[in-house]
């Protein structure tokens, strides 16, 4: 056989149809297409996008096809539109996924954010919702105990870019003022500027000194005026965003999803996100009240405690330790002590400690899907409506996976991968199992089917154990597999 060489191609002026590639499709993604069909997803959302549309005219990109490319940005851990709208392009299951075929043109990036800007948030809060409607109809959403929890988004903004609020001076020129204060030179003489490794040596001696803060109140970032400086779950001090959730500890469910400010405590924004959970419930046709909250020591403040409980809310919230080791009472109102005190019986008992286990695994998951292998942990978008609707389709997608999962035992694309994995592990100890038997129980073939026909995926298993002269076994000597494709 001769040696084959790559030549130089040219495109052909005319290409049959049938002659263009085919993908046979992911399985993954046919599945969700299937639920997504079951449910009427396409229609239903077109009815809500309808009244920001006119009636005559070239047709826009269909809804369908926006969120699907959404949900791939989730699934497959791409965080900004530019790499979703390459990813789509460039894969042909992808392109199956969103019903455009070989010859279909895949919206722009730029289209995704023209669309977000004509559609408005609340659109986004009802296709969450009709998630949720459909996980109830499935009987996956139970919703009478929540957890709560919060984590930190980096905001798409940098900190050398922050300015003062008032004068609007960068931070090398807040630095240069400084330094010419200190000197008592003149500010309109810029003769003499100081270089940048005297402005370093000066900002050092300012950090040693405790002179070097950095507010909120007196700081802002020109590119992203809604970020706030916050320090990150790494460590790092960066202008962030708070995304807080609210999870159905039966089902790992996400009830509710808010972005908010890095700054506000996590005391005030937890029966917010309490109610909006118990609105997106209702709003589901879910006949469902939540009666338990569970959140940590972060969100343990006796008024909101007093507010939960007036609501009807049970809490199971640690409480911090007080200086001094005892609370002080005076002059506060009563309903605060009593609150206190009705969550401190509760957080002891064994059924606290069970539910902030669960806390701790199933929120925490939620916040490992949606933002690090979802690919939400950094916003690319600005502002906090834009992060607040992009980390709410990051929600509704791992609601729509956990969905698959419970009908086809698989949740993510790679999750086939490891299911394959696991299988073969599966065979692989069958295989020494019998090879073990084999040993015991004397010679002979030792073969083995799944009731004599292959499986209903068409795979069938066999293997042979060939015995020495000496009689004995040896391991496993040929296995063959025929997968049926």
């Amino acid at each position: 056989m001769a040696l084959g060489r790559r030549q130089p191609t040219e495109q052909s002026f005319w290409v049959t149809t049938a002659s263009l590639p085919r993908s046979p499709g992911h399985p993954f993604y046919e599945r969700l297409n299937g639920l997504l069909s079951d449910m009427d997803f396409d229609r239903k959302v077109e009815a809500l996008w309808a009244p920001f549309y006119a009636e005559n005219g070239r047709d826009s990109i269909p809804p369908g096809v926006v969120y699907r490319m959404l949900f791939v940005g989730y699934f497959e851990g791409i965080t900004s539109q530019r790499g979703i709208a390459w990813r789509c392009s460039d894969s042909l299951s992808l392109r199956a996924f969103l019903g455009l075929g070989i010859e279909g043109k895949v919206p722009d990036h730029s289209s995704l954010t023209k669309i977000r800007q004509r559609i408005p948030a609340k659109i986004d809060q009802q296709v969450f919702q009709l998630v949720l409607e459909e996980a109830a109809k499935r009987g996956l959403l139970k919703g009478k105990t929540v957890a709560v929890d919060a984590t930190m988004l980096e905001a798409n903004a940098a900190m050398k870019a922050i300015v003062l609020r008032e004068t609007g001076e960068d931070w090398n020129e807040f630095l240069t003022r400084l330094y010419r204060e200190e000197r008592g030179d003149d500010d309109d003489d810029d003769s003499d500027p100081p270089s940048a490794n005297e402005l370093r040596r000066f900002d050092k001696q300012r950090g040693k000194k405790g002179k070097k803060k950095v507010s909120n109140d007196t700081w802002k970032s020109p590119s992203d005026p809604d970020s706030r400086i916050a320090k990150l779950k790494d460590g790092r001090t960066h202008l962030a965003y708070k995304a807080e959730h609210v999870v159905d500890l039966d089902t790992e469910l996400i009830l509710a999803a808010r972005v908010l400010h890095a700054t506000e405590a996590d005391s005030a924004t937890f029966l917010g996100s309490v109610e909006a959970a118990q609105a997106n419930l209702e709003a589901a046709n879910c006949d469902v009240e939540i009666r338990e909250a569970v959140a940590d020591k972060g969100y343990h403040k006796a008024e909101v405690l007093a507010e939960a409980r007036a609501a009807g809310l049970r809490t199971y919230v640690p409480e911090p330790r007080v200086q001094g080791g005892k609370r002080r009472w005076a002059k506060k109102p009563p309903e605060w002590k009593d609150a206190v005190y009705a969550n401190r019986r509760r957080v002891r008992g064994e059924r606290s400690k069970r539910l902030q286990r669960q806390r701790s695994e199933r929120v925490e998951r939620s916040f490992a899907h949606t933002c690090e292998t979802g690919g939400g942990r950094r916003a690319w978008l600005r502002g906090l409506e834009n992060v607040d609707r992009r980390h709410l389709t990051q929600a509704l997608a791992r609601n729509l996976s956990l969905i698959v999962r419970h009908l086809f035992g698989v949740g993510t694309p790679r999750g086939l991968q490891g299911g394959e994995g696991l299988v073969a592990a599966g065979i692989a100890l069958l295989l020494s199992v019998l090879a073990a038997m084999r040993r015991v129980f004397g010679e002979g073939l030792v073969a083995f089917a799944t009731a004599n026909e292959a499986p209903a995926s068409g795979t069938r298993y066999h293997a042979t154990w060939p015995t020495t002269a000496g009689g004995h076994s040896n391991m496993v000597s040929r296995a063959c597999f025929s997968t049926g494709c």
